[in-house]
């Protein structure tokens, strides 16, 4: 296997002292968080985009299933 970007990231990361390798994970961590938050959100505003079109199906569970079994 050729080095790619993520080998070669990750020999650097082994090459740094402890503290900021400790640095770079909690960096990482939190970029992590806000692409998940991104995401969600995102989720959120095509959710609400497809329930102002009214493309969304509505009911109880009953209801739902009932709809998927007529499918």
């Amino acid at each position: 296997m050729g080095s790619t970007p993520l080998n070669k990231l990750f020999e650097d990361f082994n090459q740094l002292p402890l503290s900021d390798k400790e640095y770079a994970a909690d960096i990482i961590k939190k970029q992590l968080i806000e692409a998940k938050r991104e995401a969600i959100a995102k989720r959120a505003k095509e959710a609400m985009a497809n329930l102002k079109k009214r493309v969304i199906k509505r009911g109880t569970v009953k209801e739902l299933y009932k709809d998927l079994e007529s499918d």
